[in-house]
């Protein structure tokens, strides 16, 4: 880029382009006229005189041609360019600014390498953090914002949680379809580097579907059970047979396997995958991987009832070898999901508690009885110290007596 702008720290609503350096400006006309220049003179098909339609019509065409500066600036300057951009667009009125806040936010998505993807994310961020936040803009430009932290590798830069993303949108809620496309997008960018927070989104997906719209729902479903099923840190399963998209799925083979995860040992696993070894790869899921998290949800099982078993039994359960045992539960209690020890003396493992595989209606009960029994507990130890208090009073009642 030939005579690079020089950019000086100024707040939004202060900056515009004048020659190669931005001054201090409220007129957002000469603002847009020295943008035109400034493009022009890097050789973009756009007229150096501003549109007298408005400032409207300028903007489209300077966002048409605001790429040419990717060509050879430097990221701090192309930063300041766009900053300049930002500062004319907040200003139009929301009934005429979508498509051109649109039309800003798929430029930003061109950015032809990391850096300049960095620099259009944060441009995208400070027009998202200005438009009101009663604004359904912001959707569209939060939408992008998405994309362009993919290709800057910096998605947990933007989403953290599903609870995060919904304050963003907390005074302008987007519609179901509009969170449906979102989720989606937010399921494809980070199912390749955190499946936990991925399967997250997609039961977030699921459960903005109804009665009445789940049965469309098959594909999103299908998404869902995989990246759950493939999360090795996500081990309670049961709940996803309750969401309606789900449900439309059963007598299909990937609800016959989600079933199997969620209440069925070992074997019936290793005999679905006998039977349907193509469909299993079809999805992305990979067989080992799935072994080892049905080797655990098993030895989950079998410790709920079973507060000590032999290493004879799980070798023949878990179908590893004897010396694997040890190794395999000490990978189990790294999962902080069952409470064990060893006993290599006995070939022994002795269970001291377990998180339940399922959580049905026997397990409410069991929580039911063990409150009722901590309530009980507590009432006798409040009788039994009102008793020694009693029984103290008494006591330093008599001995004043007695003096």
């Amino acid at each position: 880029m030939n005579s690079p702008p020089v950019f000086i720290d100024l707040s939004l609503d202060e900056q515009v382009m004048c020659g190669d350096e931005l001054r201090c400006t409220t007129d957002f006309f000469l603002q847009v006229q020295e943008l035109r220049k400034f493009f022009k003179k890097l050789g973009a098909e756009i007229s150096s005189e501003k549109s007298n339609k408005g400032v409207e019509d300028d903007l489209h065409k300077i966002i048409g041609v605001c790429d040419v500066c990717f060509k050879d600036g430097e990221p701090s300057q192309i930063d300041g360019i766009l900053n300049s951009i930002v500062s004319i667009m907040i200003t139009i009125p929301l009934d005429r600014g979508e498509n051109i806040v649109l039309a800003y936010c798929e430029k930003m998505t061109k950015a032809p390498n990391v850096p300049l993807a960095k620099v259009c994310l944060e441009s995208l961020w400070r027009l998202f953090n200005n438009l009101d936040t009663s604004s359904p803009l912001r959707y569209h430009v939060y939408y992008h914002l998405v994309q362009v932290a993919k290709q800057s590798d910096q998605v947990l830069e933007v989403f953290t949680g599903v609870d995060q993303l919904k304050t963003q949108f907390a005074n302008c809620p987007p519609s179901s379809e509009q969170m449906q496309k979102l989720y989606r997008l937010l399921h494809d960018v980070t199912k390749d580097t955190n499946l936990e927070l991925s399967a997250k989104v997609m039961i977030e997906l699921l459960g903005t579907y109804t009665a009445d719209n789940a049965c469309v729902a098959r594909e999103d479903a299908m998404k869902c059970i995989v990246t759950a099923l493939a999360d090795p840190n996500t081990f309670l399963l049961d709940p996803l047979l309750a969401l309606k998209p789900v449900r439309f799925l059963e007598g299909d083979l990937i609800h016959d396997l989600l079933s199997i995860f969620v209440s069925d040992k070992l074997p019936s696993y290793i005999q679905f995958y006998e039977d349907h070894k193509e469909f299993v790869n079809s999805q992305g899921l990979n067989h080992e991987q799935n072994m080892k998290k049905m080797r655990l949800l098993t030895f989950m099982q079998l410790a709920e009832s079973n507060p000590e078993m032999s290493f004879e039994t799980l070798t023949k359960e878990l179908q590893i070898k004897e010396d694997e045992v040890e190794p395999f539960v000490i990978e189990v209690l790294k999962t902080k999901l069952v409470q064990a020890r060893l006993d290599q003396a006995n070939r022994k493992v002795h269970i001291s508690s377990t998180m339940h595989r399922t959580f049905g209606a026997p397990q409410w009960q069991q929580l039911r009885d063990l409150l009722y029994a901590w309530k009980d507990n507590l009432s006798a130890v409040r009788e039994g110290l009102a008793s020694v208090s009693a029984a103290q009073l008494d006591l330093a009642r008599s001995q004043k007596l007695v003096h």
